[in-house]
């Protein structure tokens, strides 16, 4: 049996523009033990801003590329969204960050009234079409919820202090999602069966950093174990 291929999207380097960085490393980590081949790419644009990550404030006037920046997470190994090929792979997998909200789609400011960039829509939807097995975390679920019409997914849960982001609860629902809450320290993954669609809480929890790592892992083994049932 040859190896699972899986197509790893980044979005920027860095939790509050781009990809969460304990939540990618912990993708690629948990995919490589499995044995399966790795593809990383980004899209070829500017971000929507850029954050200076000791302070937390927006930086004016500066641009970066979410794909130059992805390729920091990637050592360089990484391609432009646009010359992803679906029938190569078995499963896409989105880590979080707010780079899901902010360069894959609009979330950040539009709420459940965000648009999803092109060509991230079309891939997952080729994917979709395919019953290919897609993988979301942390706040990248908002996306499935716009893109997949009635996915279930999972946030964590809807209030508590340890869910600072809870609101995205409500937006998802808004948008036809079902949500199922996962208790702490949310170590597992929440698997719909029909989309084949896996989501895992990642930072949406504000928990410790082995814990946003054995979330990832949980859902990559989610989205491994779909792949292995075809």
């Amino acid at each position: 049996m040859s190896p699972p291929r899986v197509a790893l999207i980044l979005h920027g380097c860095g939790v509050y523009d781009g990809t969460e960085c304990t939540e990618a490393v912990g993708a690629i980590v948990a995919l490589s033990r499995a044995g399966a081949l790795i593809e990383m790419y980004a899209c070829d644009k500017p971000q929507m801003h850029v954050v200076n990550h000791l302070t937390g404030s927006p930086v004016d006037g500066e641009v970066r590329n979410v794909l130059a920046e992805s390729a920091r997470i990637a050592r360089g190994n990484i391609k432009d969204i646009s010359e992803i090929d679906v029938d190569a792979f078995d499963a896409i997998f989105f880590p979080g960050g707010f780079g899901a909200a902010k360069n894959l789609s609009n979330f950040a400011v539009a709420g459940p009234d965000l648009e999803v960039d092109p060509q991230v829509e079309e891939v997952i939807k080729s994917f979709l079409s395919q019953k290919k097995v897609l993988g979301f975390s942390c706040i990248a679920p908002i996306i499935a919820a716009k893109v997949i019409p009635g996915v279930k997914i999972s946030f964590g849960m809807g209030e508590g202090d340890k869910f600072p982001h809870a609101g995205a609860v409500g937006a998802a629902e808004k948008l036809g999602a079902t949500h199922v809450n996962m208790s702490p320290p949310c170590n597992g993954a929440v698997v719909d069966e029909i989309n084949r669609v896996v989501t895992c809480v990642g930072y949406m929890y504000d928990g410790s950093p082995h814990e946003i790592f054995d979330s990832m892992v949980a859902g990559v083994e989610k989205v491994l174990d779909l792949v292995t049932e075809e």
